[in-house]
């Protein structure tokens, strides 16, 4: 039987100098989100187990989280951070890489303010460094970073990459380019996956309709197919949007045509793979 995995949420106990990018706007995402507070939510949904990723740029984030999934066995797999632009990146990953449930990297690159950043030579010889540790990359970009997306994953041909909520794209105002024209040229490349992720706080907050989000569907489906696209909930921001049931259900109505094979990998068999979860 194929689990039914949560590819991407988060955890944290909350402080205002830990969690800067939760502004004003963000207000009821400034309290503790643990996994007694999402366990619930993933039984209600069926959901089996879950990934969860960094949300802070510190390696006491990655130890926090690992140290969470040696408690709670529903977290499947950490994707942490480390500083991938550090003199000693490859010692900082050979620490974490034996961890069973560290399956991954990430680093919050849509907030940088130099939109090319990861194309400085000092973040390149980071990235070369995972597949080493067999520790796969999320790319969390908006949509004006796609095209450096794409010059990135074309130099590591032997790195998994996996681009996190479909590259934000603007759902709210209906727009499809040139987002639709970078993620068919990002999705080309065989080593990318990506999550079916984050869409309902790129739409109009608590005002959305499934029919929003059916355009962007339609492409990633169409461009990565069905083995290469995984659910995730973005848990707990996904709050300021709509519920966690509602966050499955969006996935779940758009593929419910889908044979019951090709909906397991939707809905967990992809992420199980991509990360190699235990």
């Amino acid at each position: 039987m194929t689990l039914r995995i949560d590819s991407h949420q988060h955890f944290w106990r909350y402080n205002s100098d830990e969690y800067p990018w939760i502004d004003a706007s963000r207000e009821p995402l400034k309290v503790d989100y643990m996994p007694p507070d999402l366990e619930p939510l993933m039984q209600a949904t069926g959901i089996d187990g879950a990934v969860a990723v960094q949300a802070r740029q510190n390696l006491r984030e990655t130890d926090f989280l690992l140290d969470l999934a040696d408690q709670y066995d529903f977290i499947r797999g950490v994707v942490g951070w480390v500083d991938m632009r550090a003199d000693d990146v490859e010692a900082q990953l050979e620490r974490l890489a034996p961890y069973p449930r560290m399956v991954g990297v990430r680093h919050i690159v849509h907030d940088e303010a130099d939109d090319r950043f990861m194309l400085g030579g000092n973040f390149l010889r980071g990235l070369a460094k995972l597949k080493a540790c067999d520790l796969r990359y999320d790319l969390l970009l908006f949509p004006r970073h796609l095209p450096i997306a794409i010059d990135v994953v074309q130099r590591f041909p032997e790195q998994p990459f996996v681009l996190d909520h479909i590259a934000k794209p603007f759902i709210k105002d209906g727009l499809l380019e040139p987002w639709e024209r970078d993620i068919r040229k990002l999705a080309a490349f065989d080593n990318v996956w990506c999550k079916v992720s984050g869409m309902v706080t790129e739409a109009a907050w608590g005002g959305w309709t499934q029919a929003d989000y059916v355009p962007y569907l339609d492409v990633v489906f169409d461009c990565f197919g069905i083995d290469r696209l995984m659910f995730g909930s973005d848990w707990p921001v996904c709050a300021l949007s709509g519920s966690y049931s509602q966050v499955v259900g969006i996935v779940e109505t758009y593929i419910s045509a889908l044979s019951a094979d090709e909906q397991a990998k939707i809905m967990g068999g992809n992420a199980t793979s991509f990360y190699q979860l235990q």
